[in-house]
């Protein structure tokens, strides 16, 4: 496994993904400073999920390399994975939540299944993490089924953030959520990250949400980064492209792909 030189928490460089004939990422490059909040920006089916599971090692690129704390991790197999994959929590897009187990028992899951701690401490931990997100001890004891949609998010949020990760992963936090309830979240994500420094990359198409959680945000077309740079600078991006999808306009270069 090789190491490199670097600063960078995550570093993306030319990778690319394909699935038959149609390439999804085409030479992707990326870094993610140690404590940067990076929103990825980008339409549906732009590539942006799978540029998240190649990293975790779910899906593998044909090309390219990624390093996380200057280790280069696409090959990485067994105990080197396990304790790999240790450095990251993930807030799933549909929360993801087990129905089959009571809300504290998802919270704990990582830490019981994962890493073999006993329940009572997991228990406690998870409490204790449910309470960071607003969500009382009796809320951990109901199903998942009892909760709205921003309560199983909030509860994703203390799954993610349970084992304290180096890196959380953000995948559309705030989809289906309503702007009061999704504002909710977005604020708990920046009160319980910045304050830990951890690294965190989202992926996104709310606008609203990316310019509130991130330090800095690149946008993912047609399988490559074209724009990178501080959340204040995105409204003059001077890249037409951008401009277009911020702006939610249907007359630019962005085409809608039409399926015969």
């Amino acid at each position: 496994m090789a190491r490199v030189s670097s600063t960078a928490k995550v570093e993306l460089r030319g990778v690319k993904k394909r699935f038959g004939r149609k390439v999804v990422l085409d030479g992707l490059d990326l870094t993610i400073e140690p404590g940067q909040s990076l929103v990825v920006i980008g339409g549906s089916g732009t590539g942006k999920s799978v540029m998240i599971k190649c990293v975790l090692g779910i899906l593998r690129p044909e090309a390219g390399e990624i390093y996380v704390d200057g280790m280069e991790a696409t090959r990485l197999r067994g105990r080197g994975r396990d304790a790999f994959l240790r450095k990251f929590g993930m807030l799933f897009q549909g929360a993801a939540l087990f129905d089959s187990l009571f809300v504290w028992e998802n919270v704990a899951f990582g830490l019981i299944q994962g890493r073999g701690m006993q329940r009572s401490k997991a228990r406690d931990i998870a409490m204790e993490k449910l309470a960071k997100v607003g969500l009382s001890a009796e809320v951990g004891e109901l199903c998942p089924a009892e909760l709205s949609g921003g309560m199983q998010k909030r509860v994703g949020l203390a799954r993610a953030i349970a084992a304290d990760p180096e890196i959380i992963f953000f995948d559309e936090p705030t989809t289906g959520l309503d702007p009061i309830m999704a504002d909710v979240i977005n604020n708990l994500i920046v009160d319980t990250v910045r304050g830990t420094g951890t690294t965190t990359l989202s992926i996104t198409h709310d606008l609203v949400s990316a310019r509130k959680i991130a330090d800095r945000i690149a946008m993912l077309y047609k399988g490559k980064i074209i724009w990178e740079g501080p959340t204040a600078e995105i409204d003059h991006s001077g890249n037409p492209y951008v401009d277009q999808f911020i702006h939610g306009r249907a007359e630019g270069p962005i085409k809608m792909e039409v399926k015969a």
